[in-house]
């Protein structure tokens, strides 16, 4: 296994540790900050869309390499420090059960539209600047 499967495994890994957090985001003893930094992670970790799109030359895999090995990496650490020990083993074996039952990882529509609407914002943005004047 070469350096970069192991860095997608790890990433892959990562990922996984953001679904503890989509159940901790409805707990009723996480604090609030620990909950909107948490579903905003989630939401991107699991959104179905990337950031910028991997076809796109040399920018798809900055763009993962970046997000998914560095940026996301400390906020999920960060998010699941800010969680009371015992809601964190609560929703860990939540998530467990979760994952074994559907097989699968979750996927958030919510992270999906945000990257879209991102795209779109910048997208107006380009389109305005752009535009000629006149």
């Amino acid at each position: 296994m070469g350096n970069s499967d192991t860095l997608r495994m790890w990433a892959k890994r990562i990922k996984l540790d953001g679904v503890p957090q989509w159940f901790a985001g409805k707990h009723p003893k996480t604090p609030w900050y620990a909950k909107a930094l948490g579903l905003f992670v989630v939401a991107y970790a699991l959104s179905p869309i990337d950031l910028i799109p991997d076809f796109i030359p040399v920018l798809g895999y900055v763009d993962d390499v970046l997000l998914l090995l560095l940026l996301l990496p400390g906020l999920i650490w960060l998010t699941l420090q800010l969680l009371p020990p015992d809601v964190l083993t609560e929703c860990r074996g939540q998530a467990d059960a979760w994952m074994q039952r559907q097989d699968a990882k979750p996927r958030s529509m919510a992270g999906a539209v945000l990257v879209v609407a991102l795209w779109l914002l910048v997208g107006s943005a380009l389109w305005v600047w752009l535009r000629p004047l006149g």
